[in-house]
């Protein structure tokens, strides 16, 4: 098969054509949802969808009125970034002493977290519901900070290891002989040179904490709400508000979009070379 592909490909049109197509696929949705967001709803809900129209910006003023966007972006920004650098507070220790003082079941251990990816969340909500409700967290962006920073815990540990094993071990035996106590270690020689690793695990665990739905829905409501609460406003019973719920929508998206375009050689060493290698 391969063979046949190499053949059809001789003049080299075939795979950028298929490149372009599989791209244009992934970002039709996205396409979709920012035209829509400039639509009165009557054109969001007509068959076939137009493409040609009046462009209006009233479902944003609509958005901001109803929802308090800036308290929900807000929101977000504590929790996504608040749970980053409490995760990689904890998990760059873990991952040094993983990475340069290995044990017999090291490797167990770093299956064994990350196994617990695939723990449904629906499976331990009503505990935890029960915990934030007990000792007054429910609603609160401190709740979802500690949550957010345990679910992204695993991925972080595992893309730091992984950024740390490649580092020589004779740098920190050389710096150990010159005195340097183990904080030196991380401080002085690790950080600096896994630097880039460390940022783009960082990005990583901001991306999945910002795009978390389920548990700020489930345990958040006026007060903490992130973005992900906000959209899921939209949804009444009769029916959904397509070009409202597109616009906020596109509001709860657009940070993170140009965050991740500032960022994307960060952003895709972490997702090509972090946890995966």
């Amino acid at each position: 098969m391969a063979k046949d592909v190499s053949l059809i490909d001789q003049t080299g049109w075939l795979r950028p054509i298929i490149c372009w197509a599989l791209a244009l696929l992934v970002f039709f949705p996205i396409f979709m949802m920012l035209i829509t967001a400039f639509k009165t709803e009557q054109q969001a809900i007509s068959v076939p969808p137009t493409f040609i129209f009046e462009p209006t910006a009233e479902n944003f003023g609509i958005v901001q009125e109803r929802s308090d966007y800036m308290k929900f972006a807000i929101n977000s920004v504590i929790t996504a970034f608040g749970s980053t650098i409490l995760a990689l507070i904890i998990a760059i220790p873990a991952a040094y002493s993983m990475a340069f003082y290995p044990q017999k079941r090291t490797k167990d251990m770093l299956l064994w977290m990350l196994s617990t990816k695939m723990l449904p969340a629906v499976g331990v909500l009503v505990p935890i519901y029960v915990l934030c409700q007990k000792t007054g967290l429910l609603d609160t962006t401190f709740a979802l900070t500690i949550i957010y920073t345990l679910i992204n815990l695993p991925i972080v540990v595992w893309m730091l290891f992984s950024y740390f094993k490649d580092i020589p071990r004779d740098i920190l035996e050389a710096v150990r002989l010159d005195g340097a106590d183990t904080l030196g270690e991380i401080r002085h020689v690790l950080l600096p040179l896994s630097l880039g690793g460390i940022a783009s695990t960082a990005l990583l665990s901001i991306v999945l904490s910002w795009n978390e739905a389920f548990w700020s829905i489930n345990l958040t409501s006026a007060n903490a709400g992130t973005l992900a609460t906000m959209i899921s406003t939209y949804s009444s019973p009769e029916g959904l508000f397509w070009a409202k719920l597109s616009a906020a929508s596109t509001l709860a998206c657009a940070p993170i979009v140009i965050l991740g375009w500032f960022c994307q050689k960060q952003l895709v060493q972490g997702l090509t070379f972090g946890a995966v290698k």
